[in-house]
């Protein structure tokens, strides 16, 4: 019975091999920086452009011989008028005050339920926390009828004091969601320990939870912030006279007069209204990715 000689492995000289690599991991990255350039451009080319209209005259903007994309003749009196006249530094406080209420309600009540949620087990506690979750996948245009009716009967319409109390229906159930994912993934032998040396459930929450949690909590905070910072249809359906409108509603309100829009001052007030998101965001983007992965894995 004859034999049959096994198949040989080709021989790859191992200098060919670290050089394939090396090419295919060069190619790699060109092909994520050329991908990377094609988004900064795509995502980078409005701002730009409302930057250069900010820093046109109403005259030059009228010109529709000029190139939208160059400025003949800068000037910031588009800001400077902003600043200075109008209600736009009304509105700019509005969103402050709403904002940080809203930030502070939000994180008092997510932070105790999150807590609730994770670590006091319950009967239904699991299918609760779920429940809180789906809440907010609940679209604000099915809402905001039901709620100006709330509204209404309360009293409340054109009013900030009504803001303060619906955007937390916005932020509540999400940074709630993120905190039990953070507050899950803490061991537990933690909160054992603290419960034999006679602490109770608020001194392990204060002393414990909170500063072992703080990523996913200042990702809470920074959802909060830009939820309430942006939102706009709930402004839009319940704030009437500009003195209680916010930055979102207010610039479209007092610089559109029928079919005059003032351009200029509506890309000057947009890029200072998205100012206090884009530097909360550069200062604070690695605890926001931070808590948002924590609580997309842990649970």
């Amino acid at each position: 019975m004859g034999t049959t000689a096994a198949p040989t492995t080709p021989f790859v000289p191992a200098q060919r091999r670290i050089g394939s690599i090396a090419a295919e991991r060069r190619w790699a990255m060109i092909g994520a920086y050329i991908a990377l350039a094609v988004f900064v451009i795509f995502f980078m080319t409005p701002p730009f452009h409302m930057l250069m209209t900010s820093l046109k005259s109403s005259g030059e903007i009228a010109d529709l011989s000029g190139n939208p994309w160059i400025v003949r003749n800068p000037t910031l009196q588009n800001y400077w008028e902003l600043l200075t006249q109008g209600n736009y530094m009304i509105h700019f406080r509005n969103s402050i005050i709403v904002t940080l209420s809203t930030v502070i309600i939000s994180m008092v009540v997510s932070t105790m339920a999150a807590f609730a949620l994770a670590r006091m087990k319950f009967w239904g506690s699991a299918t609760l926390a779920t429940g809180v979750f789906l809440t907010y996948l609940v679209p604000e245009t099915l809402l905001f009828i039901p709620m100006f009716q709330i509204v209404g009967s309360m009293g409340l319409y054109n009013n900030l004091l009504a803001m303060v109390l619906i955007f937390p229906t916005l932020t509540v159930p999400f940074c709630t969601w993120i905190m039990i994912g953070y507050f899950a993934s803490i061991p537990k032998e933690l909160d054992e320990a603290a419960l034999i040396d006679g602490a109770s459930h608020i001194q392990m929450l204060w002393k414990i939870f909170i500063p072992v949690a703080l990523p996913g909590i200042l990702a809470a905070m920074i959802f909060a912030f830009t939820v309430s910072w942006a939102a706009f249809i709930y402004p839009m359906a319940f704030l009437v006279s500009s003195d209680q409108m916010v930055l979102t509603v207010g610039i479209v309100s007092d610089l559109i007069r029928a079919d005059t829009f003032q351009w200029g001052k509506i890309m000057a007030g947009a890029l200072m209204a998205a100012l206090p998101p884009l530097l909360v965001y550069a200062f604070l983007m690695d605890y926001y990715i931070a808590g948002l992965t924590a609580g997309a894995t842990k649970g």
